[in-house]
């Protein structure tokens, strides 16, 4: 079992950047592929980023890829989301997500059976 924790949320400006960090704890964090999803309000919970258990693979909404980076530190049980040249639209609470299975990608919600309670990002017109 993973229990997860976020931090790092924040007001910022557009174009601004924020990094956010997601502590884990069990035994099974360094097996776990990760990921962020992020929910605005009156919206879904929508995929961001994941990254498998040995970080040699990451995969991005494409909302994100280029502007994002999701990274992982499996000595320090913590994964990281490197967020630049944020837009007013990336305003959402950011959940850490994590998943035992070896399917690769895991881009849904209902693959992921652990997450954090969720950090909120607010960025600025």
């Amino acid at each position: 079992q993973v229990h997860v924790v976020e931090s790092g949320g924040g007001l910022v400006q557009a174009g601004g950047s924020l990094r956010l960090s997601c502590a884990a704890s069990g035994r099974t964090f360094s097996s776990s592929t990760m990921a962020w999803f992020r929910q605005a309000p009156g919206k879904e919970r929508e995929f961001v980023a994941a990254i498998t258990w040995t970080a040699s693979s990451t995969y991005y909404s494409p909302s994100v890829e280029g502007r994002f980076t999701i990274s992982r530190d499996n000595a320090k049980n913590t994964m990281y989301l490197q967020m630049n040249s944020l837009k007013p639209e990336d305003t959402a609470v950011y959940y850490c997500a994590a998943s035992t299975s070896r399917i690769w990608p895991l881009l849904t919600v209902d693959n992921y059976p652990y997450w954090g309670q969720g950090t909120q990002v607010t960025v600025s017109s």
